[in-house]
């Protein structure tokens, strides 16, 4: 996940300085109920998760301390990885609540503004875009997939180069160089596969995106990663979907490739209003993956 900055709109003129800000987590035209709202939190250090009405549509905010979450203190606290965690989390559970009764463009993480004026003024700009990226979400969901590399076809090859590291001599060295093309071939129809993975859940979605894949570091394994995809799917295909994702799962034995999958989720990477969709190819810009999905 990227890591975003603070949107503060700053009016003309202004002297005073808010002891709060008005943090916007996502923008509806079918309004929570105010029970779920009050069931649900958003940040630890806000009030209470409220509505704001913007013409024919809905924001979903909280009250935050300006102390807290400022640009200064906000980058420093965005730094910090458990930090960064904690708070999409939080802009996460304040998503979710707005989404229980219908679709929702999710707003990027600490989306602030000096008041709920700003606030409305800011959705209002973008009303019809809004709506139009509302009715193209309604009725779909996010499936995530990923693809690795599979663990013992790698640990396999690192295990015979160091059984074989003390030979020396030219048919060493020609080992070596049969043991790398080998290793190169694998790695090139583990690739092709989970290409040929995405192809075929394209089939069966309404959109599709790849995000960047994600380090070893983040995924805490020890293989690449391949493919690192969201499939936007309806609610009414889904069985469809599954069905395909579970042919592809079982059929991947001795292929090279592990497949994981995760959903449905709320659709945050179609939920981009400078997002073109075209069938099933990847939007330009695509937003990144969403790391505050439990």
């Amino acid at each position: 996940m990227s890591r975003p900055s603070a949107q503060a709109a700053v009016p003309a003129g202004r002297q005073s300085t808010p002891t709060t800000l008005t943090c916007v987590f996502a923008v509806t035209r079918t309004p929570p109920p105010a029970d779920v709202l009050t069931a649900a939190h958003g940040y630890d250090e806000g009030g209470p998760l409220r509505l704001v009405a913007a013409g024919p549509l809905w924001l979903v905010a909280q009250d935050v301390p300006a102390a807290s979450f400022d640009a200064a203190s906000l980058g420093e606290r965005l730094n910090r990885p458990e930090e960064l965690e904690r708070c999409a989390r939080a802009h996460h559970r304040g998503v979710a609540a707005a989404a229980r009764p219908g679709p929702v463009v999710p707003l990027p993480m600490a989306t602030l503004y000096l008041g709920d004026l700003n606030a409305v003024r800011a959705v209002s700009d973008r009303e019809a875009e809004l709506c139009a990226l509302l009715d193209r979400l309604c009725g779909r969901t996010e499936w995530a997939v990923k693809v690795h590399a599979a663990e013992a076809s790698a640990s396999g090859a690192a295990g015979s180069a160091a059984e074989e590291a003390p030979a020396g001599g030219r048919a060493y060295l020609s080992r070596v160089s049969a043991r790398r093309r080998t290793r190169s071939e694998a790695q090139e129809r583990a690739l092709a596969a989970a290409h040929e993975a995405d192809r075929e859940l394209r089939r069966y979605a309404v959109a599709a995106t790849r995000h960047r894949p994600q380090s070893e570091q983040l995924t805490g394994r020890s293989t690449p990663q391949l493919l690192n995809a969201a499939y936007l799917v309806d609610d009414a295909g889904r069985e469809e979907f599954a069905g395909a994702l579970g042919r592809l799962t079982a059929g991947r034995i001795g292929t090279g490739i592990e497949i994981t999958a995760s959903g449905p989720w709320i659709p945050y990477s179609f939920a981009r209003l400078d997002q073109e969709w075209d069938g099933t190819a990847d939007p330009e810009g695509a937003a990144p993956q969403h790391e505050g999905r439990p």
